[in-house]
C-alpha cells in the first residue's frame, strides 16, 4: 500500500539500537493530515488523494482555496499537497492521517527545500578547487579560474560551473528508514539527515528503491 503523508522538520537527534549502535536522526513532525479532496478516474481522469497539514488564519488563505475547504467543511490549512494513489477508497473527505500510518523499518522518500545561501562562489557552490597559492596569481585565489578557449569557440558553453545562487531548492532524500514511530505526539525519527532548515515543511512517501532489509531491527 503507497502511503505519504505530509509533515515540518523539527530538528535532528540520534537513539542507540539494541546492540549499542548510535542512530543518527531527523525528528519531523509527520501530520495530522485532513483529507480535502478524493479524485478518481471517472471524473478527474486519475485516482489521488489532496490533502492539508499546518493550522493557518483564514485570512492567510486565498479564495478559491479557501472554497475547497469550506466545500470539504475542513478548516484552512497552511499546505495543501496532492498524492497519486492506485487505490483511494480507503480514504474518506474529512479523514485525518496521523503518523502511525507508517511503522519502524518503513523506507521512505523525503522531500524539502534546501537552505537558501545567497549568492556563493564556485568553490561553495560546485566544490571547485582554489587556484594555486603562488606568485602571480593573487589576489583571485576563490575565483573561477579560466572559462574556455580564447579564439576557438570564443564563447562560454553552456552549463558551465559558474557562481550564482546557491540553495532554496527541491531536494528528494531517498531510501531512508523510519527508526521510531510517536504516535501520541505525530513524530517521526527518520535516519539520517533531510533537506531544509527546523520548522521548514516536508513530504514523506514510500521509497520507489527497492527496499532492502533493515541495517538496525529485525
Amino acid at each position: 500500500m503507497k502511503k505519504a503523508i505530509l509533515g515540518k522538520k523539527l530538528g535532528m537527534s540520534q537513539i542507540f539500537a539494541a546492540d549499542g549502535t548510535v542512530i543518527p536522526v531527523t525528528v519531523v513532525e509527520a501530520g495530522p493530515c485532513t483529507v480535502v479532496q478524493i479524485k478518481n478516474v471517472a471524473k478527474d481522469g486519475y485516482d489521488a488523494v489532496k490533502v492539508a497539514y499546518g493550522d493557518v488564519k483564514a485570512n492567510n488563505v486565498n479564495k478559491p482555496t479557501l472554497g475547497q475547504y469550506k466545500k470539504a467543511n475542513v478548516a484552512p490549512k497552511k499546505t495543501m499537497k496532492e498524492f497519486r494513489f492506485e487505490d483511494c477508497s480507503a480514504y474518506t473527505v474529512g479523514q485525518e492521517i496521523k503518523a502511525d500510518v507508517f511503522v519502524v523499518g518503513d523506507k521512505v522518500d523525503v522531500t524539502g527545500t534546501t537552505r537558501g545561501r545567497g549568492y556563493t562562489g564556485t568553490i561553495q557552490r560546485w566544490n571547485t578547487h582554489r587556484l594555486m597559492a603562488t606568485h602571480g596569481v593573487g589576489p583571485v585565489h576563490r575565483c573561477v579560474g579560466s572559462l574556455g578557449a580564447n579564439s576557438s569557440p570564443s564563447r562560454v558553453f553552456k552549463n558551465k560551473k559558474m557562481a550564482g545562487q546557491y540553495g532554496h531548492e527541491q531536494v528528494t532524500i531517498q531510501n531512508l528508514e523510519v527508526v521510531k514511530v510517536d504516535a501520541a505526539r505525530n513524530v517521526l525519527l527518520i535516519s539520517g539527515g533531510i533537506p531544509g532548515p527546523k520548522n521548514s515543511p516536508v513530504i514523506i512517501k514510500n521509497t520507489c528503491k527497492k527496499v532492502k532489509a533493515s541495517k538496525w531491527f529485525k
